[in-house]
């Protein structure tokens, strides 16, 4: 295992944060894999579980199992993690830009697509390293004007030549949920059962910029940009990525974070990156898939304080009660109701809600909503 310490560009005198990266195998000798936790800086499970991936890794290293490359980012966000107001962390947002830490990432189809209209040919896998090495010429040549910036060049330099991106987030609470585009559905099916999500959100393109639709959605995107040109080169999704809610904010323990590391050992065995005398049976299917714009975020109409009458888990139907909102002053409960049937997978941890605030989501089978699909 090698580690790396990647200095950020600093955005005050005297002060300099570091990005670090562990890399087991050789570059070049297999599949790539890349895994980050806590982009969202105060959501800490995936730290925990990416502890306790990095010793199994080791472990197989140690025993000559690893067959490709694997690089593990297990503090994604150093700027976020330093931000704390009056004793509470602020990991989500750019406190200097109020950007969330995981919007706004380029378009890198749209930035290596000139340079490609010409360049590729009739072998896909060629095609495949020559986007990848104008990747990755953008991202060298791509100055960054801020620390925030300077995170994100960092991220992407490491990730974006990656086979499969693995992105270890959490809810406030929230049963374990699975984001991904629908391009990569087919390739990372096997995972979302080796973690046994209970939710599991597609959709082609949720908006805004994530990082993990940074790197796939370049592909598909691609292949519609010539298309438009009237060009049909072969071009593979050569990058599947994910977004992975590890439940909620407040569920960090060993138990769950050595049960999620073993799930994405499992997977890195049935994907061949790990070898093994067999590998392990697919587990079946906790739930099917539903379309993320299916899902509906619940508000509040007016503030108050929120009594859930759900549990995380529980399956919903249209018109059930979901949460009161008590208004103690003027004693006055809204009910808040299910307005699709669904899994109700998320709510917030705070018991005090002002109105339009968000109160939880319940994933639909069926969409109905466009747009930007992702709440701030």
């Amino acid at each position: 295992m090698l580690r790396f310490d990647h200095s950020l560009l600093s955005n005050s005198l005297g002060s300099v944060k570091t990005l670090t990266s562990f890399h087991w195998g050789q570059p070049g000798s297999g599949r790539k894999v890349y895994i980050q936790a806590s982009l969202h800086a105060e959501e800490l499970p995936g730290m925990l579980v990416a502890h306790h991936l990095r010793a199994l890794l080791d472990t197989a290293e140690a025993a000559g199992l690893i067959q490709g490359q694997i690089i593990l980012v297990p503090v994604a966000n150093p700027l976020g993690l330093a931000q704390r107001v009056d004793h509470k962390p602020m990991g989500r947002f750019d406190l200097d830009t109020s950007e969330n830490f995981n919007r706004h990432y380029p378009d890198l189809a749209r930035a290596v697509a000139p340079l490609m209209r010409d360049a590729l040919g009739d072998d896909p896998q060629a095609n495949v390293t020559l986007v990848r090495q104008a990747m990755g010429q953008y991202l060298h040549d791509w100055r960054p004007g801020t620390e925030l910036q300077s995170l994100r060049r960092t991220l992407l330099t490491l990730a974006h030549d990656a086979d499969f991106v693995l992105d270890l987030h959490c809810d406030c609470e929230g049963i374990l949920h699975f984001y991904t585009e629908e391009a990569c559905w087919q390739q990372l099916e096997p995972l979302a059962r080796f973690l046994g999500s209970e939710t599991i959100l597609l959709a082609k393109n949720s908006g805004s910029g994530p990082f993990d639709e940074c790197l796939s959605g370049a592909w598909w995107r691609l292949v519609e940009i010539f298309a438009g040109l009237g060009r049909n080169p072969p071009l593979p999704q050569a990058c599947c990525s994910s977004t992975i809610e590890l439940r909620g904010e407040l569920d960090v323990c060993h138990a769950w974070a050595q049960q999620d590391a073993q799930a994405i050992v499992d997977w890195l065995e049935h994907i061949q990156l790990l070898a093994c005398e067999q590998p392990p049976a697919v587990p079946a299917f906790k739930c099917q898939p539903t379309p993320l714009a299916g899902s509906e975020t619940l508000k509040a109409a007016a503030p108050g304080l929120v009594v859930f009458a759900v549990e995380l888990g529980q399956t919903l139907h249209a018109g059930d009660l979901v949460a009161e909102v008590i208004d103690p002053i003027a004693n006055q409960t809204q009910r808040v109701l299910a307005g699709v049937d669904g899994v109700f997978y998320a709510r917030i941890r705070d018991r005090y809600i002002t109105a339009g605030g968000e109160l939880g989501k319940i994933a639909g089978a069926t969409a109905f909503r466009t747009g930007e699909l992702l709440g701030a």
